[in-house]
């Protein structure tokens, strides 16, 4: 079969108006599937330039298919199960930001440009006091936006109307506030003029965002299937759900400049996005984050077979409806409906979205999406959530392993290997204290405020609950621990 590429696409050229950091599936499937759309309609007449912001991973497949890739949505319309493709042509090119590194500078230089999105997981919105900024290019992505956006102001002399606007999609509370914050400190750090931090408040706008949509990703176990039934060869093929979200919350109308509204796409502009994110982050991601480890050490790969076990959909009802709502201070009654809504959501049948893939990072997400419920919890009812707590104990057991390679920690289920991701210093803490006695374990991991920012050690039920959970894993396996406290 033929491979898919401009040719066969008829991509039309357009001005590059958005620089993209990441090239991963979430947001080929979000926001680059509704820029397409909007082009088509003739709202945004604009393209996308991906940016592999890490040195790890291979940009070749965008090369070979000239960036040009299909968004399956597969999902239930009207009780049937449907599957809807779309051609995305949206994205002009992908750069590698350490390989490439001068064809890269070179964006900061290009008039068209408007618009910066990222999705550097939870743990790529963080300040690194080593980052440089005569590397090329310096270590974080902060430090990377930083040094892009000081050579833009150098280049165009600081002119008002040559300002970028962010939009991150990390899940994080106020992720553009912390974005900011985090490039006024390098400036600082960096000795950068104070002209060029007045251009950063004045000519340029760090949106803080919502992004909702589950991306499975590529389906390995069926793409030449799907390739079949496409008619022709796509290695960058990416399943979603219909359902997508993106609330965006600003101090200035973009409106006009991003009109995707217009273009009938379920994005929202508003000066408060906070509510939308609590419910989304707390029980959608939360119970996400919540279950995946210890569903997958139970023997389940994916959510579908997640929501298939009675176990598990149990596990998971009594977080969300009794341990996470309870903490939320929202209307009752749309909490409930969101509920539902996600339960029908992980039930997509199309959608087998893999436990190893949420769990990346899973550390940081534990603290964003799961921390204050657990604390929140504790302190409104003066005892301890006993499933949030198990799931803190199934972190615990899912990062059991040892290094077996530079960056990969390597765990067992049973008979087969599973590879951790997350960054080189959490794999090495877990690698250095996994191996010891239930309670110090417990009592390490709790302790390490460099993960939660807060010792979740200092409330001695806290530490007795999740040792108890974990001993329960150790002893008598994932499935058997659970049956004991949940059944």
């Amino acid at each position: 079969m033929e491979l898919l590429n401009r040719q066969k696409t008829g991509k039309k050229e357009r001005p590059v108006k958005v620089l993209q950091f990441g090239e991963g599936n979430f947001l080929r499937a979000f926001m680059d599937y509704m820029i397409d759309i909007a082009n088509e309609r003739g709202e945004f007449n604009g393209d996308i330039v991906l940016v592999k912001p890490i040195e790890a991973g291979s940009l070749e497949s965008f090369h070979e298919q000239e960036c040009q890739y299909t968004v399956q949505l597969r999902g239930l319309a009207d009780g049937e199960p449907k599957k809807f493709n779309r051609v995305v042509t949206s994205v002009a090119d992908a750069v590698d930001a350490y390989g490439e590194y001068e064809k890269y500078a070179q964006f900061a230089k290009l008039d068209s440009l408007r618009f910066i999105v990222s999705n550097t997981t939870e743990a790529g919105i963080v300040y690194d006091s080593t980052d440089r900024m005569d590397f090329c290019p310096p270590k974080s992505f902060p430090g990377k936006l930083t040094k892009f956006l000081y050579e833009r102001y150098q280049h165009y002399k600081g002119a008002a109307d040559k300002g970028l606007i962010m939009l991150p999609v990390e899940l994080l509370d106020d992720n553009g506030a912390r974005l900011k914050e985090c490039v006024l400190k390098l400036t600082e750090q960096w000795g950068l003029e104070d002209a060029f931090v007045t251009w950063i408040n004045d000519a340029c706008v760090f949106t803080s965002t919502l992004a909702d949509r589950i991306v499975a990703g590529c389906p390995k176990d069926e793409i030449q299937q799907l390739c079949e039934e496409l008619g022709y060869q796509d290695h960058l093929i990416v399943t979603a759900e219909p359902f997508a979200l993106w609330v965006i919350e600003s101090s200035r109308d973009l409106s006009d400049e991003f009109p995707l509204p217009r273009a009938g796409l379920p994005v929202v502009f508003t000066d408060n996005q906070k509510p939308y994110k609590l419910r989304k982050v707390r029980i959608l991601n939360g119970a996400h984050t919540s279950f995946v480890m210890a569903s997958y050490l139970a023997g389940n790969d994916n959510v579908l077979e997640s929501m298939k076990d009675p176990l598990i959909l149990d596990f998971i009802k009594g977080t969300i409806f009794d341990e996470i709502i309870p903490t939320l201070a929202l209307p009752k009654q749309g909490l409930l409906e969101f509920a539902d809504a996600v339960l029908a959501r992980f039930n997509n049948p199309f959608v087998k979205h893999g436990h190893l893939s949420i769990s990346v990072n899973s550390v940081s997400k534990w603290r964003a999406r799961c921390m204050q419920s657990f604390l929140d919890y504790m302190e409104k009812h003066g005892s301890v959530p006993r499933r949030l707590a198990f799931s803190l104990a199934s972190l615990m057991a899912f990062y059991t392993g040892s290094l077996t390679g530079e960056r990969e920690l390597t765990g067992h289920r049973g008979s087969e290997s599973y590879k951790v991701v997350d960054d080189v210093d959490v794999l090495e803490f877990f690698a250095a204290n996994s191996g010891k006695e239930t309670d110090e374990y417990v009592r390490t991991v709790l302790g390490n405020t460099s993960f939660w920012g807060v010792d979740l050690g200092a409330e001695p039920e806290a530490e007795k609950m999740v040792a108890s959970c974990l001993k329960d894993i150790r002893e008598l396996g994932m499935r058997g621990a659970l049956e004991k406290n949940f059944t």
